[in-house]
């Protein structure tokens, strides 16, 4: 069944989150972050929360948008040939424990490509005097699924970033352990919900036609921005405003893959660092990585 532009614009309730220290502790230990602005509750102004964090409460609003599509009649098995396609984060701020936390999901758009049907949703998440947080806009593709009326990209979703000709090819590289529990490990800590789904559980892995479990594209990515901020960032995240990827080769468990820094530009809104994450057998887990860093 094809996947019908005229969803587009749907939005879904404010959902609200507490967020408390041993939520944002728990989502750093997941990733094997042992920073102290994480995890040292003795510090003068508390702990922060991780720059990826905010896909832990942004999971009930995707629920509902799940929803949407399948009170649309999109059907289950076309569900199943939904794979996480792009992210990107806009992080205003970073989140301090505790507070209290309001996601809003809207669908921001639908169109075709040619693996299938793109489709991508904004997070808005604000804090309780109704300032921004962070904007996520998610992407996820539907392997071979057409879409019913026009195209609808989004007006409004951030151009992309790319690293000037000539740029170094690459300028530091990190090897990343993945364990074999490594994806029940993060979806647990970052309480994701569900434990049945293509990363933790072999028989829904095996019946939507993938080897075995695959570690979430975000835990990934989270785990590539830690190095990021090690490598780049003086081990300070709150320099972090601006996170992207494409994703691309899964990533197995238990296997080894590279993070590779590949340029440092300026940027207009800081400095760009690109990267690109390559799985254990070379395939680019992640392709197209930037962060930007705040001066």
């Amino acid at each position: 069944m094809p996947l019908d532009s005229e969803l587009v614009g749907t939005a879904s309730d404010l959902v609200s989150a507490e967020v408390d220290a041993g939520w944002t502790m728990a989502y750093a230990a997941g990733l094997g972050d042992a920073l102290p602005c994480y995890l040292d509750t003795t510090r003068a102004r508390g702990i922060i929360a991780h720059p990826m964090f905010s896909v832990a409460i942004e999971s009930p609003a995707m629920m509902q948008i799940i929803q949407v599509l399948r009170e649309a009649g999109f059907p289950r098995h076309e569900m199943l040939r939904r794979v996480h396609a792009t992210d990107e984060v806009i992080v205003h701020r970073l989140i301090r424990p505790p507070e209290r936390l309001f996601t809003r999901a809207t669908l921001a758009g639908i169109e075709r490509s040619k693996a299938g049907a793109y489709h991508l949703t904004r997070f808005d998440t604000t804090d309780e005097k109704g300032a921004p947080v962070c904007t996520t806009w998610y992407g996820n593709l539907y392997r071979g699924v057409e879409v019913a009326g026009p195209d609808r990209p989004p007006a409004d979703a951030p151009a992309l970033l790319a690293p000037s000709v000539g740029a170094a090819a690459a300028q530091a590289s990190f090897a990343i352990p993945i364990s074999p529990v490594a994806a029940h490990i993060y979806g647990a800590c970052a309480r994701l919900g569900n434990p049945v789904n293509i990363h933790t559980d072999m028989a829904t892995a095996k019946n939507a036609g993938l080897p075995g479990t695959i570690l979430h594209g975000t835990a990934t990515l989270a785990m590539a921005v830690s190095r990021v901020i090690a490598a780049a960032a003086g081990g300070d995240p709150t320099r972090v405003a601006r996170i992207h990827a494409r994703f691309g080769a899964m990533v197995l468990m238990p296997s080894e893959i590279e993070l590779r820094i590949s340029a440092r530009e300026r940027a207009a809104a800081g400095d760009a660092v690109f990267f690109e994450v390559l799985s254990a057998d070379g395939g680019r887990a992640i392709r197209d990585g930037f962060v930007v860093l705040r001066a």
